[in-house]
C-alpha cells in the first residue's frame, strides 16, 4: 500500500466541506475492518483509507495548520500503512470503568508476547508490538500492532484465518468470516 502524500492532506476548512459525507464513507470502511476478540479487544485493522482520514480527524480537533506539524502527523501515522505481505492495526482495549481499565492494564501486561494471526494450519504470525506504546507497569488502552505474513500464510488466507490470544489474564480466539478474510486480503497484496 502507498504511503499518503502531503498533498493528499485537506486543509481545515476544506475539510470540514467535505467531513461529513466521507466521515459515512470511513466508518462504513471501518466497520468491515472492526475484530471484537472476546469482550474487551477490538482490532481495527488500519488501510491507507482508514490513515488518511485518522490525519485529517487529529488534524481538526488538534488545530494543526503549520506545514512542519501537518508533515509530523503524516510521518507518523504512515507507519500504521501495512506492507505487501503484512496487516496493520490498532487494538483498542476497552474496560467499562476507569477503576476495573486501571487494574486490567495492569494484568494485560505482557500481551505483546500472547497475540497471533494462525492462518490455516500454518505455523502463527506474531503479532509486532509499536514498543513505544508499552510501560514497565501497564499496558496502553490503544495498541498499534503488524503481523508479517509469510508468502504461504498470504496464499492460503482464504483458507481460513483466526485472532488467537493467550495471555493468562485474557484468553480467547476469534475465526474470521469470509468477509473479513476478503476484506483483509486487499492489504496483503
Amino acid at each position: 500500500m502507498q504511503a499518503i502524500e502531503l498533498s493528499e492532506i485537506r486543509n481545515i476548512a476544506e475539510y470540514e466541506l467535505e467531513r461529513d459525507q466521507w466521515r459515512a464513507q470511513i466508518l462504513a470502511i471501518k466497520e468491515r475492518r472492526r475484530i471484537e476478540v472476546g469482550e474487551h479487544l477490538v482490532f481495527l485493522f488500519e488501510n491507507r483509507e482508514t490513515v488518511r482520514y485518522q490525519i485529517q480527524e487529529m488534524m481538526r480537533i488538534e488545530r494543526i495548520v503549520k506545514p512542519a506539524d501537518i508533515r509530523h502527523e503524516v510521518e507518523t501515522y504512515n507507519e500504521l500503512i501495512p506492507k505487501p505481505g503484512e496487516l496493520s492495526a490498532t487494538l483498542l482495549i476497552s474496560y467499562p470503568s476507569p477503576e476495573e481499565r486501571d487494574v486490567k492494564l495492569r494484568e494485560l501486561l505482557g500481551l505483546e508476547n500472547h497475540i497471533w494471526l494462525q492462518v490455516a494450519d500454518l505455523p502463527p504470525a506474531r503479532a509486532r508490538f509499536d514498543t513505544r506504546q508499552i510501560a514497565t507497569d501497564r499496558i496502553s488502552a490503544v495498541q498499534y500492532l503488524k503481523f508479517r505474513l509469510s508468502q504461504e500464510q498470504v496464499r492460503r488466507w482464504m483458507e481460513g484465518a483466526k485472532i488467537v490470544v493467550d495471555h493468562p489474564a485474557y484468553r480467547t480466539e476469534h475465526p474470521l468470516a469470509p468477509a473479513q478474510l476478503e476484506e483483509l486480503a486487499r492489504d496483503l497484496v
